[in-house]
């Protein structure tokens, strides 16, 4: 039997979204239960898999699918696909399982010709009706050529702007039937001086094309990009949604509009939304005439807007979440377009989650489920001073569409934001209205400033997506893209002036305005009570000081899982100490030198210890190879030799002399304790010293030091140091008379030490995987150099994501899994973590709790989305169980089904 590549609406259901996309799953189930949507066909997720694997070709038994699929609209619809007399006409839009708005490709208004056309108006002598099938065929034209052909839409929209201009008028909507008609002509024309042929007037052909072009955009480079940031697997591929279009540009009865059941911005319990009279979609999201509210449209279409009212209950209450609609109204009637749990801004996410708890919709761990993670460091971004905002003036005002506050350097291009944000610069960037194609640089941007566009247009989306400061909509603006630069409040901005934006307000103001920490309080404290009551795996912080340490516990942190001790090192007066160390000829002299570090070290530990208050604290000993520490300037050369009683030249030679050709793979680590015993006494004085002083002035905190030696790769070597650490510190707790516990771990990052990790386990107290080094020398990459040759890796689909961002569970975790499995049998007490950067990424986090891990540990503003992202492991982890044992027991599938 012949695969199956085509289904019908009334054929599918939210629960095949995997193989129908977000998209044709939410038609189908939107069909299913009885709301109004033009009956249509999804081409699957598989077609899109099989396209490419053809050679990027649509094989016959797809299309020939695609066609019967096509004989079903036309006997639902009463209308026949390419016939002038009563054509139907068709939209074809991307659906991925996973939301990626603009991210993909959509045409409408497909089926029209030159015949279509003239017949269509000639059966309906309404001048209103002529205007309307010209307008759809200008934007068919314009659509298809830049969509499917790649004519850029540049080329169009000067001709419409030369149009308006010769016609004096302002909007697309004050254009004439002859107006259009004669622009559809110029499209034409333009379509054939750009690409050499004819535009296709076969509706078949413009079809096949059509959906090609859907599949290709799957593999376009801002779909490349926002994959990447959203770990959307290239594998997944995208789904086809073919349906009849309903025209919400036929007349002034008719209109189209975006909306939420709740605002996506705060999470408030409100319809929000925005519709334009006399529009088609494109024009609400990509921003080209500013919509009115969606409250507006009760006195323009009453019916409509209580049928849409009683729409928005069902799809909440069905789906249990805040939905994000598209809809149109053709001839006063609704016709449902799409819906899927919308998109959110961080703050609005966790008062929505609340909210569904409180009204019965959700549990807590549901409501926890379905928050992104990463959204929550949005919530930890800076906001605008109070006083200094009391005393600035706005110079302008737009639609506060995703929050926060943004200040930089304005840039009109992504291209510009790229390169200026590649030299450190922070930059705003302002548009006429963004488009997908400037993803790259909305990315980097601080903020996003557009002219036109209201909430639901492109910059307002993808900006609360990535969590970036966006104001649209500002039309008080005065633009001179070509100039680079524009006016506003009597104030001209050229490229480079500094400007600050409210994402909140949407206030624009002129120069930079001082920012300060967020404050997080209310739902955030309810949502990480949740999740801390499911999650297993405890979460640590990478703090090198108390400052650090203090907003890591602020913040949830249960320990530091590291704290690199060589960031304390290059203090001025510390700096000098060790540098003497380094030149030193006898150990007698390195003593001396390191003498001068220690009370510097012991007041740094007991500052983390009291940040702390018990909690356990990770020391890596010194870690980074000694050229790192000595002097370039030739006054600190000259310096160190008047100190060390040497001449600058044997300074500079003895320096020179520790420059290695790869010393990321050098003499660092365990090896400088190897060569120079010394260091680790000093520091292991400095930790136990620390820990008796704080535990005298605390006897209720459990101050118990973990000692953590790096970059081992043999059980031999950690022995001997481990040695060294034992009988120093057991001398110092000896000394004062006091009791005072301590462990001695080590990092896992070579592999060998994974592969070894049993010989290993049986003198180590803890493991901590440091997966940034694991990574590199897994790999054989250097993190430093990596990112020259990557791009072309995600290019060319060789990898989908930067390894060193996000876990490599193949490879990597592999190792990970086996010094795990090797380690603990040998030594039942071995606490295992993670502290390289991959301990705050979400996926790497899951990967963490499956294979048994008892910590992660990230940087101090990443602890929430850890803590968030543990807890969903656990509950996803639980809900696996549960579906296994539902298998063989009806009870644990009931339970399944229900709440």
């Amino acid at each position: 039997m012949a695969k199956k590549w085509v289904y019908l609406f009334d054929e599918g259901s939210a629960d095949m979204r995997e193989l129908l996309g977000g998209k044709g799953a939410n038609l189908a189930e939107m069909t299913k239960i009885g709301l109004p949507v033009p009956q249509g066909f999804t081409i699957t997720t598989e077609a899109c898999t099989q396209y490419y694997e053809d050679g990027r070709k649509i094989n016959d038994e797809i299309m020939n699918q695609a066609m019967e699929g096509v004989k079903k609209m036309e006997e639902i619809n009463g209308k026949k696909f390419g016939d002038p007399i009563n054509p139907l006409l068709v939209s074809v839009r991307s659906g991925a399982r996973a939301s990626m708005p603009g991210m993909m490709d959509t045409i409408l208004n497909l089926g029209l010709n030159d015949k279509v056309v003239a017949t269509m108006i000639a059966g309906n002598p309404d001048p209103k009706f002529k205007r309307f099938v010209y307008d759809s065929y200008r934007r068919f034209i314009q659509m298809f050529s830049d969509v499917v052909m790649g004519v850029g839409k540049k080329y169009f929209e000067e001709l419409i702007d030369k149009m308006k201009a010769q016609k004096g008028v302002q909007y697309d909507v004050e254009l004439t039937a002859s107006d259009l008609k004669a622009l559809a002509q110029q499209f034409k024309a333009e379509y054939k001086n750009q690409l050499g042929k004819d535009f296709p007037s076969d509706p078949v052909e413009q079809l096949k094309l059509a959906i090609e072009a859907v599949f290709r955009s799957w593999d376009n480079p801002r779909a490349n990009v926002y994959r990447r940031d959203n770990d959307i697997p290239y594998s997944w591929g995208t789904a086809v949604n073919v349906m009849p279009m309903v025209f919400g540009n036929l007349n002034d009865e008719s209109g189209t509009g975006v909306a939420f059941t709740r605002d996506p911005a705060t999470g408030e319990k409100k319809l929000m939304g925005e519709f334009l009279i006399n529009a088609q979609g494109e024009d609400v999201v990509a921003g080209v005439r500013t919509p009115m509210p969606i409250s507006q449209m009760e006195k323009e279409f009453p019916e409509a807007y209580a049928e849409f009212i009683k729409v928005c209950g069902i799809l909440e209450d069905h789906y249990h979440d805040m939905q994000d609609m598209e809809f149109t109204v053709e001839n006063k009637k609704l016709y449902m377009l799409q819906c899927r749990n919308g998109k959110r801004t961080a703050p609005a996410a966790l008062q929505i989650a609340c909210d569904l708890v409180d009204e019965g919709h959700k549990t807590e761990e549901e409501a926890v489920a379905m928050i992104d993670p990463r959204n929550l460091d949005t919530l930890l971004h800076p906001q605008f001073d109070t006083k200094a905002l009391k005393k600035a003036t706005p110079l302008g005002k737009g639609l506060g569409a995703s929050p926060g506050a943004a200040c930089g350097k304005v840039v009109f291009t992504a291209e510009d934001a790229e390169k200026w944000a590649a030299n450190g610069e922070k930059v705003v960037l302002v548009r006429l209205e963004t488009s997908p194609e400037d993803i790259t640089g909305m990315k980097v941007a601080q903020g996003i400033l557009t002219v036109r566009g209201g909430m639901t247009s492109h910059a307002a989306v993808v900006a609360r997506g990535m969590g970036t400061c966006c104001v649209s909509g500002c039309g008080d603006i005065q633009m001179d893209e070509e100039n680079k630069k524009f006016t506003l409040g009597g104030k001209t901005f050229k490229e480079g002036s500094q400007i600050s934006i409210d994402g909140t307000t949407g206030n624009i103001y002129a120069g930079i305005i001082p920012t300060v920490d967020a404050s997080i309080t209310g739902t955030f404290g309810r949502v990480m009570a949740w999740a801390d009551k499911y999650r297993k795996l405890k979460v640590r912080t990478n703090a090198d000081t108390p400052a650090d340490a203090k907003k890591a516990h602020e913040l949830g942190a249960e320990g530091i899982g590291l704290c690199r001790t060589e960031h304390m090192f290059f203090d001025p007066k510390r700096i000098e100490a060790f540098r003497e160390m380094i030149c030193s000829d006898t150990e007698e002299e390195r003593e001396i030198a390191l003498d001068k570090i220690l009370p510097y070290q012991q007041s740094d530990f007991k500052a983390l210890y009291e940040a702390l208050e018990g909690d356990p604290v990770t020391i890596r000993f010194l870690d980074p190879p000694l050229h790192e520490f000595v002097p370039t300037d030739e006054a600190d050369i000259k310096k160190l030799a008047d100190v060390k009683g040497k001449t600058v030249e044997e300074i500079k030679a003895l320096c020179a002399s520790l420059h290695e050709f790869n010393p990321m793979m050098g003499h660092r680590g365990c090896r400088l304790a190897v060569t120079y015993p010394s260091i680790a006494k000093m520091q292991t004085k400095a930790v136990i010293r620390a820990a008796l002083e704080v535990k005298a002035a605390h006897p209720d905190w459990n101050v118990k030091p973990e000692i953590m030696i790096p970059l081992v790769c043999d059980t031999k070597e950690l022995k001997f140091v481990k040695k060294i650490v034992v009988d120093t510190a057991d001398a110092e707790i000896a000394a004062a008379g006091v009791d005072v516990e301590y462990e001695v771990g080590t990092m896992i990052e070579i592999p060998r030490a994974a592969l070894t990790a049993d010989e290993i386990a049986a003198d180590a107290d803890f493991f901590c995987f440091g997966t940034n080094d694991l990574t590199q020398m897994t790999y054989g990459f250097s993190r430093d150099d990596s990112g020259k040759f990557l791009n072309a890796y995600y290019d060319t689909k060789i990898f989908e994501n930067d390894p060193f961002a996000k876990l490599d569970q193949t490879g990597v975790g592999k190792l990970m899994e086996t010094a795990i499995k090797l380690g603990k049998p040998v030594n039942p007490k071995l606490h295992v973590g993670i502290c390289g950067e991959h301990g705050g990424d979400p996926s790497s986090v899951e990967f963490c709790h499956r294979i048994g891990l008892d910590y992660v540990s990230c940087s101090p503003f990443r602890v929430p989305i850890a803590r968030l992202a543990a807890a969903q492991a656990a509950i996803a982890q639980k809900k696996e169980i549960f579906k296994e044992l539902a298998k063989s027991n009806p009870e644990y599938a009931w339970a399944l089904k229900t709440k």
